[in-house]
């Protein structure tokens, strides 16, 4: 039952070009989980309150925490879009609201090659 990811434009690629190499391995484990297990859990993948069909990554290291916005495509598709290191308890709303934008966006292009 593995699923399938895949990086909508860039802006994941960039994020992680930007991680030292022990984060880009726990960003690895990360998405390594949610491909293979079916119930992941929330602590490394929870929907977002609020935001229809947007979910996001949870990824811990050290004292950092990074978040990896993303949704889900005909179920074992997962499109991942922007990410970012939260420096703040709430998710900053740019950040948010950017996902949605590239959720929207991903769809609209998906439905445009039909």
């Amino acid at each position: 039952m593995a699923r399938t990811i895949i990086f909508y434009e860039q802006y994941f690629i960039e994020f992680y070009k930007s991680l030292d190499d022990k984060v880009k391995e726990k960003v690895k484990y990360v998405l390594e989980l949610i491909r293979q297990v079916e119930r992941v859990p929330e602590k490394f993948l929870a929907p977002m309150t609020g935001c229809e069909g947007l979910f996001e990554i949870r990824v811990e290291y050290q004292s950092n925490i990074y978040r990896i916005f993303c949704c889900f495509d005909h179920g074992q598709l997962v499109v991942l879009f922007n990410a970012f290191q939260k420096k703040t308890p709430k998710t900053p709303k740019v950040e948010i609201e950017r996902a949605m934008r590239l959720k929207n966006e991903y769809f609209q292009t998906r439905n445009d090659l039909k």
